[in-house]
């Protein structure tokens, strides 16, 4: 191994080991704390165990598909295809609690009987291979790298295009139209005493919501590297981006998982405590409407 092989899968322990230690903090404070029986705690929690198994098994076979053993091509594949898969969870989970937000503000006085623990499940899905190198290792073992498996326009299309761009873009549209609601509903002066709990709910979600967009500026910044290299190197060539440049786009995709740090640090306090208050500001919310009606 040459020495910048050596600083690469070093700096990739490092990242694993931290991610693991971060999201498991966040899944013992969020099940000690009773949290995990609403459901934007359960997506907060398959996040975090997303991001987790990203720790301990996405990054770990990301080190052994950059040429480090001999598979057969469908061995490879299937690695490669772990990485995907665990990624594209990730994606899932914060795009869930965008759209969780969204209906929290658009519907808030529906939001528990709408959104349920059940609702909280889904699947990714990922896409083609290499037909080129699958023909040239028929009854034969491949130095397993994950470029030579998956295509330069899977990567593109499917995984950039549209598995994290068009979900970025709708997360940023939630989001959006969270803020301009909320902005929209806190200019509107408080007269009477449910109306001011409901402006101190609205205040509430604005502060979870931004930190929920720092999240999310957070992911933008960790993956667009790459998937813009991707497209360079896909449209202008391999050649046009250094390999080097490769690699650190990589480490900052990994380094994404720990912004659960941050989430813990600065949202599941502030979200334990607004969870005791969310059912007495729903019933507040419905009594002032009710009561306005009535006059």
């Amino acid at each position: 191994m040459t020495v910048s092989e050596v600083i690469y899968t070093f700096l990739e322990v490092l990242i694993a080991v931290s991610c693991c230690l971060g999201n498991m903090l966040v899944i013992f404070a969020l099940w000690t704390s009773k949290s995990i029986q609403l459901p934007t705690f359960c997506l907060i929690v398959s996040l975090a165990v997303a991001d987790f198994l990203v720790g301990c098994v996405a990054i770990p076979l990301a080190v052994v598909v950059d040429g480090r053993v001999e598979t057969s091509f469908y061995g490879c594949l299937f690695i490669s295809c772990m990485v995907i898969l665990l990624t594209l969870v990730s994606v899932l989970s914060l795009v869930a609690i965008a759209v969780d937000r969204y209906l929290r503000v658009y519907i808030p006085l529906r939001y528990k009987r709408t959104v349920t623990r059940k609702h909280s499940c889904f699947a990714p899905m990922f896409g083609w291979y290499n037909h080129e190198t699958l023909s040239n290792s028929v009854n034969s073992t491949i130095v397993c790298q994950f470029i030579s498996v998956i295509p330069m326009s899977y990567l593109v299309y499917f995984s950039f295009f549209l598995c994290t761009l068009t979900p970025l873009l709708i997360m940023t549209v939630l989001y959006g139209f969270v803020f301009c609601t909320i902005r929209g509903n806190l200019r509107e002066k408080p007269g009477r005493s449910a109306q001011k709990q409901s402006q101190n709910y609205l205040r509430k979600e604005k502060q979870l919501a931004g930190s929920l967009a720092l999240v999310l500026v957070l992911f933008a910044l960790s993956w667009l590297p790459l998937h813009i290299m991707n497209c360079i190197a896909y449209f202008g060539g391999l050649n046009v981006v250094p390999e080097v440049a490769f690699y650190v786009g990589i480490l900052l995709s990994h380094i994404r998982t720990a912004y659960l740090k941050i989430w813990r640090r600065y949202i599941a306090r502030g979200e334990e405590n607004q969870a005791s208050h969310t059912s007495h500001t729903t019933d507040n919310n419905l009594s002032s409407i009710s009561v306005t009606k009535n006059e």
